[in-house]
Order: C-alpha cells, then structure tokens, then sequence
C-alpha cells in the first residue's frame, strides 16, 4: 500500500478504507445515495478473501452482522436514514451484547420515503435514538472524503477497544463527491477477542453472545457496568476541531458538510471584520462538550447550522450550559444552505448583539 493520492467518490473511499482495515464481511442492501458503498464492496471483498452479501433486506442485513461480529471478525454495513431506520433492532442487539460492528449511513432527507438528496435530519437517530433500550454507539461525522476513509479505519479501532458498535454519520453530498484521498499503511489493531463464539475444542469456558437477560436484576447490572464505560468513553473519545475561535464573539457550529460551508461563511464574516469562529464536532456521541465550555466565557453568541430543522441545537445549549443565546439556521429536505446565506445569519447575530 502507498501513500499515492487517489481521485475517489467518498462511499467508494470508505468502502476501500474499511477494507483495508480489516473489514471480513460487509452486508448490505441498496439504497440511494449509499449504494456505491455496497457496489464497491461486492468487488473488492472477494479479491481479499471477505465476504460480501446483498442480504434480501436491511433487517437481514444488520442481524448478519449481528451473526458475523459474534464471530470477532470485523463486520459493516451500510444504508441510508430509511434503511438505517429498519436497522435500528439489529443494531439494540448488537449493543446489548457489547459486539463490535461499524454502521454507515449516508443521509438522505426525511423523513418517510422523502427524497435522495443530502440531509443531516439523522442526528437524534444517531446520538439519541438508535434503538430500543438503555445504550448509545459511538457517532463519527466525517466531512471530507479523506476524513470518510479516516474515519472507517478508526471506527473499526474503537469498536474493538470498547466492544460496542459505531456509526459513522454521512450524508449524500459527501458521499456522491470527489476528493483526492490518501490510503496510508494501516497497521493491526485488532485485540484478541477471546469473548468470541469460535469453537473451544474443551480447551476454553463456552462463549454465548446473547442480550436475554430474564432476571431483572442481572439486566440492571449489565446496564450499568454498560455505562460505566460509557463513562469512560465520554472522557477519552470526544473530538472536535476549533476554527479562529480564539478571539470569536460569534462561533458557528456544524458537523459533516455542513462545517464546510459554515467554514466558508465565518471566512467570509471575517474578511468584513466580524469576529466569527467555528467549532466543528467529529464525534457526535460522545459530545464534544468541553470544546464549547472553553470557549463560552469570550464567545457572545453561538449559530447552530445544519442540513435539518436543528436536531444538534439542543446539545450545543447543554454543552454551553445555555449562557449564550443558540440561534439557529438550517435548510433541509435536502437543500443546500449556501455560505452568504449563513455569512446574513452571522450579520443578524452581529446586529443583535449591539
């Protein structure tokens, strides 16, 4: 493997970084605007000796990986917002049993069939409601096609570190672009799995993967010994990156494409001599929490931009612990906002604060 850069479609950089990683069996089912994602991978898997399978729905298709994890090898798959949606038991299974896997979802707006242009109206899905019961998966937001590759290799890390699945929270625009990415020599991180359902000669105890607790109170422990490593994660995993933040009175906030163009916007804000910034979040959960304290006590006011009615605001006036005013501007069923029209929202704040 070089470090040659390499002219490639986000899903199908992903696709290609998750094999690489050590990716064993991806399952999948078709959807737009994910479906480059599977259609790579029906190619690539069986020249590295994976699996690839078009499962006959995307509820098979998680309960496969659900199958192939309790295994220990490394398994994904991918849709987008509907499908994800169907995923959701597949993937309250696979926490429960503290399995390892990797969910894409490239989103499209919603909600219901909506359409197939980029959206980011997944947010709550992701963070907040992936499933039934009590439990989260680690959310990656990528937003450049390099980070799409990036973030494949290290979910597939951290999934193993914690034994928990994660998602890496995409949307059509990255997804369907072109960048140039570079694929750099990855090395094995894979932990012995020794929890693992592979067969014990009578030489180990026997592994059973299973989420049925039928005494409440064995349920209740493993919820909380759950948490308590939730806990951990919230303190060693949280990412963000800060832009011009340092002497910002206005700080505008956004995650996956939508960063790009608020980048654009706060540029553009400061060549006219408006003090803006950016935070960016990477990881979705855990929040990136501290990244906004540090700045709350310089800051004026924060923007929350994103491709949806504004499923991240709440988590922004939390993380600030609501002593500066949130406002709000986003489009959504798959509209593009533009950075003049953010570029006139921080202009609004600005005024405002006079």
């Amino acid at each position: 493997m070089s470090n040659e850069r390499m002219l490639m479609k986000g899903n199908e950089a992903l696709a290609e970084a998750a094999v690489r990683a050590g990716c064993k069996c991806y399952f999948g089912y078709p959807i737009t605007p994910q479906t480059e994602i599977a259609a790579y991978m029906s190619k690539r898997m069986p020249r590295c000796g994976g699996v690839f399978l078009q499962a006959e729905s995307e509820i098979a298709a998680i309960n496969m990986v659900y199958g192939a994890a309790a295994t220990g090898v490394r398994a994904m798959t991918s849709s987008s917002s509907p499908g994800i949606s169907l995923k959701s038991e597949g993937i309250s299974y696979a926490a429960g049993c503290d399995l390892p896997c990797v969910i894409v979802n490239v989103q499209r707006g919603g909600p219901g069939l909506g359409g197939i242009q980029p959206a980011q109206s997944d947010y709550y899905l992701a963070t907040k409601a992936g499933g039934h019961g009590d439990f989260s998966v680690i959310v990656y937001a990528p937003s450049s096609v390099q980070e799409m590759a990036d973030f494949a290799v290290k979910a597939f890390d951290m999934a193993d570190k914690y034994r928990m699945p994660v998602m890496i929270l995409s949307d059509g625009l990255l997804g369907q672009m072109m960048e140039p990415v570079v694929f750099p020599e990855i090395k094995n991180n894979e932990p012995e799995k020794d929890w693992a359902c592979t067969g014990h000669n009578n030489q180990r105890r026997h592994n059973v993967v299973n989420s049925l607790y039928l005494k409440p109170e064995e349920l209740e422990q493993s919820n909380i010994e759950r948490f308590k490593k939730y806990d951990t994660i919230k303190q060693e995993l949280p990412e963000a990156e800060t832009y011009l933040t340092e002497d910002a009175e206005i700080i505008v906030t956004g995650y996956g494409a939508a960063a790009r163009i608020a980048r654009s916007a706060v540029n553009a804000a400061r060549a006219e001599g408006i003090k803006a910034g950016l935070i960016r979040p990477i990881t979705l959960w855990p929040f990136p929490e501290k990244a906004y304290a540090d700045t709350v006590d310089t800051a004026k006011a924060y923007l929350c931009t994103e491709l949806s009615m504004g499923q991240m605001i709440d988590d922004v006036r939390l993380a600030t612990s609501c002593r500066r005013p949130v406002r709000f501007f986003g489009r959504t069923g798959g509209v593009i906002p533009t950075p003049a029209e953010i570029l006139a929202q921080i202009k609004l704040i600005k005024e405002e604060l006079k």
